[in-house]
């Protein structure tokens, strides 16, 4: 019985047998080189390598959390897991901003309110009534008196 073959499954199968093709000649190659390379390089490079093995035995029997690979679509980032330290200072940028926006907003009203009150004590403080500001005949008299 023959299946449709779904395109992006064909796609990641092609992918992957490139990346295994490409995997095995570059390996094919290192041992290659690898027969022909100095003794002294050699051997600084197997005690590069001991080396290493022994430290990520000690980090692990330390119980030192080891990088992870973290990957998400068609990328891969090597990192550590976050600690509630980093997990806070991502946070507090957040919090910072919502903040200074709510300190704005108060600050605007603020304003407003005082530019409202001096109208107020101007008004009630002159001694001409409120309804003269209301009568059309009152703005003409002041465009003349100008």
């Amino acid at each position: 019985m023959n299946r449709p073959v779904d395109p992006a499954a064909a796609g990641r199968l092609d992918a992957e047998r490139l990346e295994a093709r490409f995997g095995l000649r570059v390996g094919a190659l290192l041992s290659e080189q690898a027969q022909h390379t100095p003794h002294d390089i050699a051997e600084r490079l197997r005690i590069a390598r001991e080396q290493a093995l022994s430290r990520a035995r000690a980090a692990r029997a330390a119980g030192a959390s080891a990088d992870t690979v973290v990957g998400r679509g068609h990328s891969a980032t090597l990192a550590r897991r976050p600690t509630w330290w980093f997990r806070v200072a991502s946070v507090l940028p957040l919090v910072l901003l919502v903040a200074g926006l709510m300190l704005i907003d108060e600050w605007h009203d603020r304003a407003q309110i005082e530019a409202a009150a001096d109208v107020d004590v101007s008004l009630l403080a002159d001694e001409l009534p409120p309804d003269a500001y209301r009568d059309p005949g009152f703005v003409e008299f002041l465009r003349e008196v100008e």
